[in-house]
């Protein structure tokens, strides 16, 4: 198979049509070969328009997921990412996004709460000459205080709420960005830090795999 011939119909057909005009974040996509991150056996479906399954976490069927080609752009190009930004990517996965948000910043934190995929990540990476991101391993909600405050967090997954915790390690005009909405209708949602206030507001409809490391807590019923 033609990877950088597939590379380049994702952009033309997935990635250019849906309104990703910003070229940092479409020469990243270019350039990273996405079917290095994912399990040897799903090569030929790295460049598919839709979720790929690409690492088990454990008993019970869990996976992470890669997102859709589209919605990592616009979710990247929704950032505004600039060169000197350092960057928390929140269930990182086997680190495409990782490797994408590399290209395009200064520095790139990937957490993981497996540590089996996040061994993955690092080898992954490594292997692609990736020299600025490194993989840590704790739980998703809490985010990775030692190396906050972040310019940008990213959170590869769909979410039910998002933890005080997490927006905390946004620094002055720092952005985060997650899919907000479990099941079939979601919305990516940017939150900016201003002062003491983090508000956050849609920009595009977007679904992704759950993480249920931000699930609301269960309510009691009386």
């Amino acid at each position: 198979m033609d990877f950088a011939a597939a590379r380049r119909k994702m952009v033309d057909n997935q990635v250019r049509p849906n309104g990703v005009t910003d070229l940092r974040v479409i020469e990243a996509m270019l350039a990273v070969p996405r079917e290095h991150f994912v399990p040897p056996a799903k090569a030929a479906l790295a460049y598919m328009d839709g979720d790929l399954p690409v690492a088990s976490l454990g008993p019970g069927g869990a996976h992470r997921c890669a997102l859709k080609p589209m919605v990592t752009a616009r979710m990247l190009q929704a950032l505004d990412l600039a060169p000197t930004d350092q960057v928390l990517e929140v269930a990182c996965g086997t680190g495409y996004t990782t490797a994408l948000l590399a290209r395009t910043t200064a520095k790139v934190v990937g957490l993981e709460e497996s540590e089996s995929v996040a061994a993955a990540a690092a080898k992954l990476l490594g292997e692609a000459g990736v020299t600025n991101a490194s993989v840590v391993c704790g739980p998703l909600a809490d985010g990775w205080p030692a190396q906050a405050p972040y310019d940008v967090i990213v959170v590869e997954g769909a979410v039910e709420e998002m933890p005080p915790a997490l927006l905390s390690q946004l620094r002055e005009g720092g952005r985060l960005i997650a899919i907000v909405g479990i099941g079939p209708v979601g919305r990516a949602t940017l939150w900016r830090r201003v002062g003491q206030d983090v508000a956050g507001v849609p920009v595009f409809d977007a679904v992704a795999t759950p993480l249920p490391a931000f699930s609301k807590p269960p309510a009691f019923v009386f």
